[in-house]
C-alpha cells in the first residue's frame, strides 16, 4: 500500500509519482489504466502511438479538483508503465501496413502481388496477437476487482478489452463518441483496422445489445447500411441531425436526454477524440469538421451519473500531438477528457 498520508493535492504534479502526479500504486488504485500504443492500421496521419506518453506528461498540468467528482481521485488511478515490446512490435507492423497501403494507393491489387499479400498476412496476425494481449491485460485487472480504463493508440485497440468485459457482464452497451461510425469490413484489408472497431464488437461480442453512436459525421454507404439493418442493436445520433435539433431549438439536455434513454443500465464509453471539435484535436489522425465542445460532452458524463445508470469502463483514443506549432493541446485536452473519464468510473 502507498503510503499518502504526505501527499497534497493542491501542490504541483510530480513526475516522480504517477498519472495526474497521483501517488497510488498498481495495487491501492481502484482504477487502473492500460496504456496501448499501438497503430498500426492508421488510414491518415500517424502519432497516436506515442499518445500515452504525452497524455502522462499533461496530465501533470490537470488540478485534481473536480466540481463534479470532487474526491473521487482519493479512490486511487494508476497507469501502468507502457510495454516497450508492444510499442516496438508497432513500430515494425507499421512499416509493413504502409507498404500495402501505398501499393493499393498507386493502383495495385493486394491479392495479385505475393510479397503485399505476406506483408497483409503478417499486420493481420499481429494486430489478433495485440488484440489477444489486451484482452489478457484487462481481463486480469478485472478479475482483480479492478476499474479499467484503456489509453490508445488508435481506435483499434479496446476489442480485446470489450471481449474482455463480457465475460464478466451478460449485457451491456456502448456509448461511442466518434466523428467515424467505424463499422466498415477489414477496412482497407486489414481485420482490424480503426475504422472496423465497432463491426468487430459486434460481430464478435454479442454481449453487447446496444451500441450508441454520438457525433458521427463521415461514414459510407455499407456503414449506413450495417446501421440501418441492425435491428435497433445500433442507435446512431448523427453530427447533422443533433444540429438541426439544436438549430430548431431543442436544448443539449433533451438531446442528451434522448441518448441516455437509449443506453443500458451498464455502459461501456468508447472516446475517440476526434469526436470533439477539431479545433481541440488538431493533430489526431482523421480530424472532421463539426463535432462537440469538451463540456457538452462533460454534460452527458453528468447526466449518465445521475440517471443511475453505471459506466463498467471505457478507451480514450486517437489523440496525437504532431510537430506544428499547435502540438500540446492535444495532449491537454486528452489529459482533461481522460480525467473526466476517470472520475466517473470510480
Amino acid at each position: 500500500m502507498s503510503d499518502n498520508s504526505n501527499f497534497n493535492p493542491n501542490s504541483i504534479g510530480l513526475s516522480s509519482n504517477n498519472i495526474f502526479g497521483l501517488p497510488f500504486s498498481k495495487d491501492d488504485a481502484a482504477l487502473v489504466l492500460l496504456p496501448v500504443p499501438w497503430e498500426v492500421t492508421v488510414s491518415y496521419r500517424i502519432g497516436t502511438a506515442e499518445s500515452p506518453y504525452h497524455i502522462f506528461e499533461a496530465s501533470l498540468q490537470v488540478d485534481l479538483y473536480d466540481a463534479d467528482k470532487p474526491n473521487a481521485w482519493k479512490k486511487g488511478i494508476y497507469m501502468l508503465p507502457v510495454d516497450e515490446n508492444i510499442l516496438a512490435i508497432n513500430d515494425d507492423l507499421r512499416e509493413k501496413a504502409e507498404s500495402v497501403l501505398t501499393y493499393m494507393v498507386e493502383g495495385g491489387i493486394v491479392e495479385e502481388d505475393e510479397e503485399q499479400s505476406n506483408l497483409l498476412a503478417e499486420v493481420n496476425a499481429g494486430c489478433a496477437i495485440l488484440c489477444d494481449w489486451v484482452y489478457d491485460q484487462t481481463f486480469e485487472l478485472l478479475k482483480e476487482g479492478k476499474k479499467v480504463g484503456l489509453i490508445g493508440g488508435d481506435h483499434s485497440t479496446p476489442l480485446g478489452y470489450i471481449q474482455a468485459l463480457a465475460e464478466f457482464h451478460k449485457d451491456f452497451g456502448i456509448l461511442q463518441i466518434d466523428a467515424h461510425a467505424d463499422l466498415r469490413i477489414a477496412y482497407e484489408g486489414f481485420n482490424y483496422s480503426h475504422a472496423s472497431i465497432m463491426y468487430n464488437v459486434l460481430d464478435s461480442v454479442p454481449n453487447v445489445s446496444k451500441l450508441v453512436q454520438v457525433g458521427i459525421r463521415d461514414y459510407c454507404d455499407e456503414e449506413l447500411d450495417i446501421i440501418n439493418e441492425s435491428n435497433g442493436r445500433v442507435k446512431t445520433f448523427f453530427d447533422k441531425d443533433i444540429k438541426k435539433m439544436q438549430y430548431e431549438g431543442a436544448t443539449w439536455k433533451e438531446i442528451c436526454t434522448q441518448i441516455v434513454d437509449s443506453l443500458p443500465q451498464h455502459i461501456y464509453i468508447s472516446f475517440d477524440v476526434d469526436g470533439l471539435d477539431p479545433k481541440l484535436c488538431p493533430n489526431t489522425g482523421t480530424p472532421v469538421p463539426g463535432g462537440f465542445e469538451t463540456e457538452q460532452l462533460f454534460y452527458l458524463l453528468n447526466l449518465i451519473h445521475s440517471s443511475g445508470k453505471e459506466i463498467i469502463g471505457f478507451d480514450l483514443n486517437e489523440v496525437a500531438c504532431g510537430t506544428d506549432d499547435g502540438e500540446g493541446i492535444d495532449a491537454i485536452v486528452g489529459a482533461r477528457v481522460l480525467y473526466k473519464l476517470c472520475n466517473f468510473i470510480i
